[in-house]
């Protein structure tokens, strides 16, 4: 059977459809799958072997709809399901889709109301929903994430004394309210007793400079801007515990089985994007009645006060280990702040 594939963004997102992919490749033989996604994230899975070809959505719908008309599909996986992916398959003369039902008026209900509706299952599990029908399975072995050659760094890219054990903190986020403000980052950082080094974007790298500044004769390295996503994504492999804000490093890390600490600010675990099939703990503000105020995020705090992170609390020491070693017992566990 041949396969189309639909998911447009963001980084995170594209990352938690691998699960689908490897089970439609490898569970039914002589399957072929494509994928579908916006231009500027077509390369997260550029190195997935289980794509066949890839397509990306530039600036005309309608023209690569016509492109897709011509490849003669036998089934379509819309795991993004909005008015485009809709426009796409209403285009595609007839081909059956299987959709993910994306629960957006839950999804309201809990940011509007505070009443939690959402199901106790991860968006992975639901996104396998949509091709159980052709008998794909959970096949237990969580994410994927293939790193291109080209960004596989040197054995000794990091300076020696960050060879050995140490700790990496993806500082970034898409939004301002799902990321620590800098001083409270400083805080939890001076709590590290490992060699840490800071990842995201080059927006984050001011942050992560002041970071380093406020941190004189510790091993602080700030490669914020200096390495790709990929190489962040390898680095994050090598590292023994990781820090991360709700954001796409923290799904590339899940898929390396890292241990991980996921901070949590206007998002919650609860809409099931928590890290997948990966020993991890949760630090989130419980008890707040403005939280979760949105699904995605905002510049600012709507409220203006900012609990959901100025008030986090963290461990005196932050370690390799598990603030409770009963955190790490089970996937879906969370430590509240």
């Amino acid at each position: 059977m041949k396969f189309l594939v639909l998911r447009f963004s963001s980084i995170g997102d594209i990352i938690l459809t691998t699960p689908v992919l490897r089970g439609l490749k490898q569970q039914l033989p002589g399957a072929e799958v494509h994928f579908v996604t916006k231009k500027e994230y077509a390369w997260v899975l550029e190195a997935n072997p289980y794509i066949d070809r890839h397509w990306v959505l530039g600036n005309s719908l309608t023209a690569l709809t016509e492109l897709l008309r011509e490849e003669h599909f036998d089934a379509v996986i819309d795991l993004h399901n909005n008015l485009r992916t809709r426009g796409i398959t209403a285009r595609l003369g007839g081909v059956p889709v299987h959709r993910f039902n994306k629960l957006n008026w839950r999804k309201l209900l809990y940011t509007s109301l505070k009443i939690n509706t959402m199901p106790s299952v991860h968006i992975v599990d639901r996104y396998l929903e949509t091709v159980a029908d052709f008998g794909v399975k959970d096949d237990g072995g969580g994410l994927d994430y293939f790193i291109p050659e080209k960004d596989r760094l040197p054995g000794d890219f990091l300076p020696r004394p960050y060879r050995g054990d140490f700790m990496a903190f993806a500082i970034g986020g898409q939004h301002c309210t799902k990321k620590l403000p800098p001083e409270r980052m400083i805080e939890l950082c001076r709590r590290v007793q490992l060699p840490l080094v800071l990842l995201g974007g080059p927006e984050d790298a001011p942050v992560a400079e002041a970071v380093v500044a406020a941190l004189p004769g510790r091993k602080v390295m700030n490669l914020c801007g200096q390495v790709n996503f990929h190489q962040s994504a390898w680095l994050v492999r090598q590292a023994a515990r990781v820090l991360t804000h709700d954001t796409g490093l923290m799904h590339a890390a899940a898929a390396f089985r890292r241990p991980i600490v996921s901070i949590w600010g206007n998002t919650v675990p609860e809409f099931g994007m928590y890290p997948y099939r990966t020993p991890y703990e949760a630090w989130q503000v419980g008890g707040l009645p403005c939280r979760p105020c949105s699904k995605i995020g905002y510049d600012r705090c709507p409220k203006e006060h900012f609990r959901c992170m100025n008030e986090q609390t963290f461990p005196a020491q932050v370690t390799a280990e598990p603030t409770s070693a009963e955190a790490y017992k089970e996937n879906r566990v969370e430590v509240q702040s």
